[in-house]
């Protein structure tokens, strides 16, 4: 099982400043289109308030952090394999993106952003 987890996300060593002790890396598939780019980034059980992108030159950043908010206090674990903690992707475009028009929203557990060609 680990081993096929790891064609998804790559874990790294443990900080601070991180909740489990793993920063993970979601998967993203990007696309360039007519007036674009379309990026989608897995982001399973992230809430939309919980991520942040940015734009600099040609590289496009999306962190965040996924939270186990379904446990009460006072409950304990059988068994754990999601990684809830500090996320961060980063992709690296052709061109400069800054300038583009930014929209973005959530979809079946995908982040969907479009990157729009400024005119």
């Amino acid at each position: 099982m680990a081993k096929s987890l790891n064609r998804y996300f790559q874990f790294v060593g443990s900080s601070k400043n991180v909740q489990s002790g793993r920063l993970w890396y979601p998967a993203a598939d990007v696309y360039q289109t007519e007036d674009g780019w379309l990026v989608k980034v897995e982001l399973a059980g992230v809430s939309a308030e919980d991520v942040e992108i940015d734009i600099q030159g040609k590289t496009l950043n999306i962190s965040g952090c996924r939270k186990d908010k379904s446990c009460a206090v006072g409950t304990s674990y059988h068994q754990m394999e999601i990684t809830y903690s500090r996320f961060e992707k980063t992709l690296n475009f052709p061109a400069s993106i800054e300038g583009a028009k930014v929209e973005h929203n959530f979809e079946n557990g995908l982040l969907i952003i479009h990157l729009k060609k400024a005119v």
